[in-house]
């Protein structure tokens, strides 16, 4: 299966906020959309993701003054990207390799979607499934 399968089923909303933008409002965006990751970006371009776990390294850190701060000060700046005609085996090795949870995905240069740990895993537990289905199905016919 490739990325651009994933995003066709959950859709390609990306929820963005400005590195500007402080902690707070971040965290009051994160519980609104119910995501785990927000991405910042400046004008058209991805400056960075911002994770929970982010948020509190941000605050384990610098306390609840970090959380008047910019997001550009706890923000993952060196962001690695997807691909819409990646495989989810290869986004998956990328993933686990990086110990990343979300990654903006680019067509084209464009911000076309975001693919995190969960939907990646949902995909390989739909494709397991489905492989297991056929394989009952071919024993009782054989």
């Amino acid at each position: 299966m490739l990325v651009a399968e994933i995003l066709k089923g959950k859709g390609d909303a990306v929820f963005t906020l400005a590195p500007d933008a402080n902690l707070d409002e971040a965290c009051a965006e994160l519980e609104r959309r119910q995501v785990g990751a927000l991405i910042v970006c400046q004008g058209d371009s991805v400056a960075g993701v911002l994770s929970e776990r982010d948020i509190v390294r941000a605050i384990s850190r610098d306390g609840p003054e970090a959380l008047k701060r910019p997001v550009s000060h706890y923000m993952t700046s060196e962001v690695v990207f997807a691909d819409p005609a990646e495989t989810v085996e290869a986004l998956m090795a990328r993933m686990t390799d990086r110990r990343i949870r979300h990654l903006p995905v680019l067509l084209d240069r464009r911000l076309a979607g975001v693919v995190s740990i969960g939907d990646v895993v949902k995909c390989q537990i739909a494709q397991a499934t489905q492989e297991a289905e056929s394989l009952r199905t071919y024993i009782a016919a054989g």
